[in-house]
């Protein structure tokens, strides 16, 4: 029988077929569903057959093509970068760098260019884990109105390998063992240690790979890097050497390795959730494009060259320029057609940018047409919407698999002598050029000696971090080595230690029971002295003033009182902060003036790892409860064992006794709500993320 409804949540005309089978029928608003043709379709139930128990017919053309689509709904997945996650934004100018480059994104202030953003972690495949160790890739399409622009980076400033010849060896290394197939997504393995520690010139990447950096708490709160050394070509046709940053508005942050392990277990989607979350609430996370720019005396002075992918110029030398702002302010419409389809190509530049000479960028250009030729089945993945201009284009490409456009008319060729428009395009005087630059050499496989630096920048990124942080980095050094099967690979990976630093070198052989120390692998370069420290490479330097943007958690039973929750909410949401109802139940809550409440997390479901800061607000009936509950209990022995904040009503005290957290355990960072008035105070606490202090009495991470 049909039921018919008004409400808008109701279910379309709905009847049952003679198997008991749901049939939904189309009717006023809602559309007919139609095959790929167009065909309306009469049944997407059954398939057709010669009579209800026998075979099916060849002649099913809508089974055929649905199932056909199916089965080919996968294309391949990126080689690298395979998990992502992206959105749309924009670009917005707000300083001209026309003093330096002829490009049109960079000359009227306040302008916006419409912009795509892919992040990623690298070495996983696409349905691993949001979370785990890696280094994130941070790849930005401008749609310029002189053709799209990629700036194609990561979140950290350097890289493994210094010639594109090695990328295939470093990312074989690095993925899962070809015997095994395993691990996945992960780099503690034999494989990935012995390329690194027979390649020195990884080593500063590493150091950087071990840090707080290959564990960001969110996109939002990450760096974006170009990488390379480019060029920015001014209007007389000069050039000026820039490198490209993005400096998150919200500051950096990053979790620790257990909270990480945790968060795996607990959503494996959970950067992806965070970016949803942001955007779809309003809250659009931003950037900051600021570029460092330096000409070729600072390249000539500066110990290391410029066009070495596994270096970086310290800001304190050639200080951040801020030009710009990056907004991303829609999630996508469809997953796989934009997210999935988009293809980022390092040699996609506009007229007034330009390469440099760096091997490695170099390759990558090389490379990167020619992998998404194949992913996406041929020459026309630019006629897909997510990867063409919005600029006018015009060029005789013509056919090709999946081809949408081809040139219109007689020609599709030039030079030609046929009048417009049947003639087509031509060449432009304002088209790209590129750098007039002078080479000469011979002929030969070489890599400059101005390479050969493989320590001085580790120790630097070494020495500029904090003292939380270099045991962090130490830490990880001894986890991902200790699951090294093989001891030699391990003690070379040591020996390159000794020349980043000694205290490090000893502490990770320490760790791993490894003695006597290795002696210092054999340097091409000796490490350069006196490098001074660069706060900069420092999280925890350049971490966020405030709890913005980030995410408290608080635990509430039925009857909870209603102006402490009311004040905190109140308070996380004034400094443009977020907060979630953690509960024994979802739904059946009231607090206590009968107002009914959602929880967001069931106990059980919503563990303090997915939260900045947590809050316990129990009444003592419900605290009574949960004091039995083993999730419970882990989530208070968690948020203090990573270091976070947390608040507690009187209730509380049942349960984090029961968590072992008694009175004489506790620190400044557990901090009792006696009132209304306790509620601000807390989150401002919280503007510090974390009480690092407590960190080396827990040992826990």
């Amino acid at each position: 029988m049909t039921q018919q409804t008004s409400h808008p949540s109701a279910l379309p005309p709905t009847h049952a077929g003679n198997g008991g089978e749901t049939h939904q029928t189309a009717g006023g608003d809602i559309p007919v569903l139609t095959t790929q043709q167009g065909v309306p379709v009469a049944d997407d139930q059954n398939t057709l057959r010669a009579g209800a128990n026998g075979p099916a017919l060849m002649e099913d053309f809508h089974f055929r093509e649905k199932i056909f689509h199916f089965d080919h709904e996968r294309i391949p997945e990126r080689v690298v970068h395979a998990r992502g996650y992206g959105a749309h934004g924009y670009f917005e100018l707000t300083d001209s760098l026309s003093d330096v480059s002829h490009a049109d994104i960079f000359q009227r202030v306040g302008e916006r260019t419409p912009a795509f953003v892919r992040f990623s972690t690298v070495a996983g495949n696409k349905g691993s884990a949001d979370t785990v160790r890696d280094v994130r890739g941070f790849a930005v399409k401008l749609y310029t109105k002189q053709g799209n622009w990629d700036i194609v980076g990561n979140n950290i400033p350097v890289f493994f390998i210094q010639d594109a010849i090695k990328f295939p060896d470093f990312v074989h290394a690095a993925k899962q063992a070809p015997d095994r197939d395993f691990p996945q997504a992960q780099t503690a393995h034999d494989n990935f240690w012995d390329f690194v520690s027979l390649s020195p010139e990884a080593t500063h990447m590493v150091c950087w790979a071990m840090s707080d950096r290959a564990i960001p708490r969110s996109f939002r709160f990450m760096e974006g890097f170009g990488v390379h050394t480019f060029r920015l070509i001014d209007a007389q046709g000069q050039s000026t050497y820039v490198k490209f940053h993005w400096k998150p508005k919200l500051g950096l942050q990053s979790i620790v390795w257990n909270e990480a392990l945790k968060i795996n277990g607990a959503d494996p989607d959970f950067h992806r959730r965070d970016l949803w979350q942001a955007i779809t609430s309003g809250q659009f996370p931003e950037w900051e494009l600021g570029v460092q720019l330096f000409d070729d005396a600072f390249a000539d002075s500066f110990p290391f060259d410029i066009l070495d992918p596994t270096k970086l110029i310290p800001e304190e030398l050639v200080p951040i320029r801020r030009v710009g702002r990056l907004v991303l302010n829609r999630m996508v419409d469809n997953f796989f057609a934009e997210t999935e389809q988009v293809a980022f190509c390092t040699q996609n530049i506009v007229p007034g940018v330009d390469f440099t000479n760096d091997p490695l960028l170099q390759g990558r250009n090389f490379s990167y047409l020619d992998t998404q030729t194949k992913r996406l089945g041929g020459p026309n993945f630019t006629h897909i919407p997510i990867n063409a201009p919005k600029c006018p284009f015009h060029n005789f490409q013509q056919d090709g698999h999946m081809a949408m456009h081809n040139p219109k008319g007689r020609a599709n060729y030039e030079p030609n002598s046929w009048p417009q428009p049947a003639g087509g395009p031509r060449e432009s005087t304002t088209g790209y050029q590129s750098f007039a630059q002078d080479v000469s050499g011979p002929k030969q496989r070489q890599r400059s000696e101005s390479f050969a630096d493989h320590y001085s920048q580790a120790r630097l990124f070494w020495i500029s971090q904090t003292a939380v942080e270099q045991t962090h980095i130490r830490d990880a050094f001894i986890f991902e080595l200790s699951k090294v099967e093989t001891p030699a690979i391990r003690a070379r990976m040591v020996s390159h230690l000794r020349h980043v630093d000694e205290g490090l070198a000893t502490g990770v052989a320490k760790g791993l029971g490894l003695s006597p120390l290795p002696e210092p692998a054999k340097a091409a370069r000796p490490v350069v002295a006196g490098l001074e420290p660069s706060p900069a490479l420092s999280i925890l330097k350049n971490g966020p003033d405030s709890f913005a943007g980030r995410k408290l958690g608080i635990v509430v039973t039925d009857g909870v009182d209603h102006r402490l929750l009311t004040a905190l909410r109140d308070a996380v949401a004034a400094v443009g902060a977020t907060s979630e109802l953690i509960a024994p139940t979802v739904g059946g809550l009231k607090d206590s003036v009968g107002n009914p409440l959602v929880a967001q997390q069931r106990i059980n479901g919503g563990p303090s790892v997915l939260y900045d800061a947590v809050a316990l607000l129990p009444t003592v009936e419900g605290a009574n409860a949960l004091r039995h509950e083993a999730t419970m209990r882990d989530f208070i022995t968690d948020a203090y064992a990573h270091a976070k904040f947390i608040a507690h009503n009187d209730a509380a005290e049942i349960i984090l006794a029961a968590a072992g957290l008694h009175p004489k355990m506790r620190d400044e960072g557990v901090i009792a709500l006696h009132g209304t008035l306790d509620a601000d105070r807390f989150v401002q606490t919280c503007g510090a993320l974390r009480l690092w202090a407590r960190e080396g009495r827990v040992h826990a991470i």
